[in-house]
């Protein structure tokens, strides 16, 4: 049978459809339709070293650059996304974003300095739970337009927070009880790190992250996400 009449088939009883809508994708359509990705909140940072996100880590951290694809807000389509390919196994939304923003930095050379790209990892426990690390095949797709390695299971997550569900922004802020560490600190030295993740909120987590980095001898620190909570 050849392979168009088979994919037609197959489409007939198992249809691509929009992870946002559910309306069935068309040609050239992968993972979302056009018309709800005209409808994505972008950012559109034009200054990497200067926006939102960087000023969330002013006295924390210090971070080189950073940005995300997309705003994160309490309703809409970025957060109906996020969910999916956090909770409902949808890794393409992961590999959707990646392609996507590796397509933009390809092109503006923003991150041409970076030397490794790093996820924030999940507890173990988390892992075998979900499955997969919601953050993986971002950063394989990000690897694959940017040729710098994708590294994985060298920063561990050794605890986790509770719930933050209900807490107060404030006390959301506060809390950093999620610990990592770094296999080696070695590993990093001298280098300039990508640190990737779904979602930034108050910043706690990736915080954490990069202080643990940071252990390494000049290393340099920028981040990257999906989404950033306007």
């Amino acid at each position: 049978m050849p392979m168009k009449i088979l994919k037609d088939l197959l489409n007939i009883f198992y249809p691509d459809l929009c992870a946002n809508c559910d309306n069935h994708l068309i040609k050239n359509e992968n993972v979302i339709c056009t018309f709800c990705r005209h409808d994505l909140p972008l950012t559109a940072f034009t200054n990497y070293t200067e926006n939102k996100i960087v000023k969330t880590f002013y006295g924390r951290i210090d971070i080189e650059k950073a940005y995300a694809l997309l705003f994160y807000r309490k309703t809409g389509i970025t957060k109906k996304l996020i969910h999916e390919l956090k909770y409902k196994g949808n890794e393409d939304i992961g590999a959707f974003f990646g392609n996507w923003l590796g397509e933009i930095l390809k092109e503006n050379n923003q991150f041409s300095t970076i030397d490794y790209i790093i996820p924030v990892p999940l507890h173990p426990k988390k892992l075998k739970q979900r499955g997969y690390n919601q953050v993986t095949k971002f950063g394989e797709s990000l690897s694959f337009h940017l040729k710098i390695p994708f590294v994985e299971n060298i920063l561990q997550r050794t605890s986790t927070a509770k719930t933050q569900t209900f807490k107060a922004r404030f006390d959301r802020f506060n809390n950093i009880d999620s610990k990592f560490q770094l296999k080696n600190t070695s590993t990093f030295t001298n280098k300039h790190i990508l640190l990737i993740d779904d979602v930034i909120t108050t910043g706690a987590t990736l915080e954490s992250c990069a202080k643990e980095l940071l252990k390494t001898k000049n290393i340099k620190i920028s981040i990257l996400t999906m989404a950033y909570t306007e």
